[in-house]
């Protein structure tokens, strides 16, 4: 299905060997020190778990839960504003970037975020709680950038705030979670924020004349919903020293099973010594146990540990019909080589079989297009097992930033949540899309992307949205991955 850019013969093709010879020196070397230190924090089960899906430790999988999965922001932000315009008890909001100025409902009457947080904070408790920045003003958002921003969206209002500059060094608090009365949750990948890009689009993506966000989250109701509270208020009594009284106990609320997992580093919170590594742990198990699908949107994918496993798959097939379908930035933010690099190795496991498909999506009027930025995270595995949260399947996410994911173990919700972002992608309804994966990757998603590539390397219009991701750069790019990885993670 993918081909790579460059052949294995002449100066260029010795020279990706001995980058990707040299990369795989390097992504062991990083797995080498993942392990001694989850060992050292009493955590060396995580690299060792079998499969399964739910994580170990607390909190639990909690029962009589309800979960939507909230696609694209134009679903999902007006029904955060919505619950936030409702409480009346109190809202809990951590983010990674906040924008003042973001419209959080879009029609005849818009509503910014500003206003409406200021309303609400007139009527309930609003605790607004971000990352600090970067420290160093060469990267964005800035100490600086986020104080000031904070500063003109909550001046002359009753929002409580704070900013969380307990991270470790080249890492951030990444989060994204919205808690209303102790009774409604959201969790995902959307920011209320316009940096770097517009998160309010539709599940259309009409070009724009700029870069397009297709990102998802989720929202609980039900017990479930009091692990993301605690979280917060573990997380607003560290950097403030201010203790949250908890609401009462959420009630049952539907027929979903959900888990609340994080990751949490070690030495950031004292609450959270040791650190919480669950997010990895889920995508282990649940990867490890994969028969037959394993479907994947993600901002990066650079995780040595999460490609191991994917690789061992395609050398091992666990069935004759088993698929790798990833749905990728054309160029993410940063990482995007260091992306191709861990690509490259599925490539090559895969061998030509067929077994994955990795694409990427535009927006198209006419002739135009414009990139759409896969800033989800989702996980799909079987229709069995899903994730949604904040997590990227890099050394950030899963092991270095505050991050916040559900997971869920429900069949009917898990296809139909497939089905829903596959319909999407193919630009087809859900019920053409509701036939065997494997069938469907192999005659709709594979023809569709390969034919967009090649129209996209002619310098011809695509006539889809989908396109097949090209492979990897021929030179060092391999390497970049697994080197930044062990660079940055202490």
């Amino acid at each position: 299905m993918i081909s790579m850019d460059a052949t294995p013969n002449g100066t260029r093709g010795l020279q990706t060997r001995i980058d990707g010879r040299i990369g795989a020196l390097v992504s062991t070397a990083v797995e080498r020190h993942h392990r001694r230190r989850l060992a050292a924090v009493g955590h060396a089960r995580v690299l060792e778990v079998p499969g399964g899906g739910w994580a170990t430790g607390d909190p639990p999988p909690r029962q009589g839960c309800s979960l939507e999965v909230l696609i694209d922001g134009a679903e999902a932000i007006p029904q955060m504003a919505a619950e936030l315009a409702g409480a009346s008890s109190h809202v809990y909001i951590a983010g990674w970037h906040i924008s003042p100025e973001f419209c959080v409902v879009r029609s005849a009457s818009p509503v910014i975020l500003r206003n409406l947080l200021a309303e609400v904070a007139e009527v309930v408790d609003v605790h607004l709680l971000v990352w600090a920045g970067a420290p160093l003003p060469l990267f964005r958002p800035s100490r600086n950038d986020i104080r000031r921003t904070m500063e003109d969206l909550c001046r002359g209002t009753r929002i409580s705030w704070a900013v969380d500059a307990r991270e470790r060094p080249l890492h951030c608090h990444h989060e994204k979670t919205i808690v209303v009365d102790d009774k409604i949750a959201f969790v995902g990948g959307i920011d209320l924020s316009l940096e770097s890009g517009d998160r309010f689009d539709s599940q259309e993506h009409d070009a724009r004349a700029q870069r397009g966000w297709h990102d998802v989250s989720s929202m609980l109701k039900g017990p479930a919903v009091a692990d993301v509270a605690e979280h917060f208020r573990l997380r607003w009594r560290e950097v403030t020293g201010e203790a949250l009284d908890g609401g009462a106990a959420p009630l049952p609320a539907g027929e979903h099973t959900v888990q609340v997992v994080r990751t949490v580093p070690e030495r950031v919170y004292d609450g959270v010594p040791r650190g919480d590594f669950r997010i990895l742990e889920s995508y282990l198990r649940a990867l490890r146990d994969a028969r037959s699908l394993v479907y994947l949107e993600n901002q990066f994918l650079w995780s040595p540990e999460i490609a191991t496993v994917l690789r061992d798959k395609l050398l091992d097939p666990p069935s004759p019909d088993f698929r790798i379908v990833l749905l990728l930035p054309a160029k993410p933010n940063t990482g995007a080589d260091d992306t191709r690099g861990m690509l490259a190795e599925l490539i090559e496991a895969d061998g030509g079989d067929g077994r994955l498909l990795a694409c990427t999506v535009y927006a198209r009027h006419g002739a135009l297009s414009d990139q759409v930025y896969v800033h989800a995270k989702v996980g799909i595995v079987d229709d069995e097992w899903l994730t949604v949260g904040s997590a990227n399947l890099n050394e950030h996410s899963l092991f270095n930033d505050t991050e916040v994911n559900m997971v869920c173990r429900h069949p009917e919700l898990v296809r139909a949540t497939r089905l829903r972002l596959w319909a999407e992608h193919l630009e087809l309804q859900p019920e053409q899309v509701s036939e065997d994966p494997a069938e469907i990757v192999d005659t709709r998603w594979e023809p569709i992307a390969s034919e967009q590539l090649e129209r996209q390397k002619a310098g011809q219009p695509l006539t889809h949205r989908l396109v097949r991701l090209s492979g990897v750069s021929p030179r060092s790019e391999r390497l970049l991955g697994p080197l930044q990885g062990l660079l940055v993670d202490g």
